[in-house]
C-alpha cells in the first residue's frame, strides 16, 4: 500500500476473459475517441450529455490529460480495457475509473464503467471489476467501494452484485443522465477493517 498523498503504482493486468486492463495512457487519445464514436447509441441512455468538444480528439486529449492529474493526486484510478492482443477486437473496449477516493475517516472511492456493445456479455466487466476490487484493497488500501445504476440498469446491477456489491438505497435525481435527472440504485462493497491514517 502506497502513501495516501502518492499515486499507487497501476501495473498492467491480462484479464482472464479478453482483454488487458491498464492505465490511460495520452495516446490513446483517438483510440477512445474512436470507441466513443462507435459506441455513442449504446452509452446514451446511460452517460451525461456532453458537449461537442467531448467528440474531437483534442477534447479526448484533454480529458486523459486531466484524468491522469487527478491520478497524481491520488483522487482517481482511470483504467482503460485494452483489446489490441484480442484478434479482431478495436483497440479499447471499454473503460473503468475510480473517482473521489477520499482518505481519512471515509477511505472510499466510486467506480464506473462501460464496455464495447460488440464485447459485452463475456464477462470484461465482472473481471474488470474483480481486478479493481483487489487493487482498491490491496494497493490503495481503502475500506469501501461505492456504485450507482440507473434503476432498469440490470445488466449493470448484475456485475456489482456478482462482485459482492449489495444495494443499499435508491437516491432520487441523483445524476443527470441523458437529458434528465434520474433516480439511481447505490450499491456499496465493504473491502475490510483497514485503520485510516488521520
Amino acid at each position: 500500500m502506497t502513501e495516501p498523498d502518492s499515486p499507487a503504482p497501476v501495473p498492467d493486468a491480462p484479464l482472464p476473459c479478453c482483454a488487458l486492463m491498464r492505465l490511460v495512457r495520452p495516446d490513446d487519445a483517438p483510440a477512445l475517441l474512436a470507441a466513443y464514436r462507435r459506441n455513442a447509441a449504446h452509452l446514451a441512455p446511460t452517460e451525461p450529455r456532453r458537449g461537442e468538444r467531448f467528440a474531437t480528439l483534442e477534447g479526448q486529449r484533454e480529458r486523459i490529460e486531466g484524468q491522469l492529474r487527478e491520478w497524481e493526486a491520488g483522487r482517481a484510478v482511470p483504467w482503460v480495457l485494452d483489446g489490441s492482443g484480442v484478434p479482431g477486437a478495436p483497440p479499447v473496449l471499454g473503460t473503468l475509473t475510480f473517482t473521489g477516493i477520499v482518505r481519512g475517516p471515509l477511505l472510499s472511492a466510486s467506480v464506473g464503467y462501460w464496455v464495447d456493445q460488440g464485447h459485452t456479455g463475456r464477462g470484461l466487466a465482472g473481471h474488470a471489476l474483480a481486478h479493481a476490487v483487489a487493487y482498491a484493497r490491496d494497493a490503495l488500501g481503502l475500506h469501501r467501494l461505492e456504485a450507482g445504476t440507473l434503476l432498469d440498469n440490470t445488466a449493470s446491477q448484475r456485475v456489482l452484485l456478482r462482485a459482492g456489491f449489495t444495494w443499499y438505497g435508491t437516491a432520487p435525481d441523483y445524476l443527470h443522465i441523458a437529458g434528465a435527472w434520474r433516480d439511481h440504485h447505490r450499491y456499496q462493497l465493504i473491502l475490510g477493517e483497514v485503520e485510516p491514517r488521520l
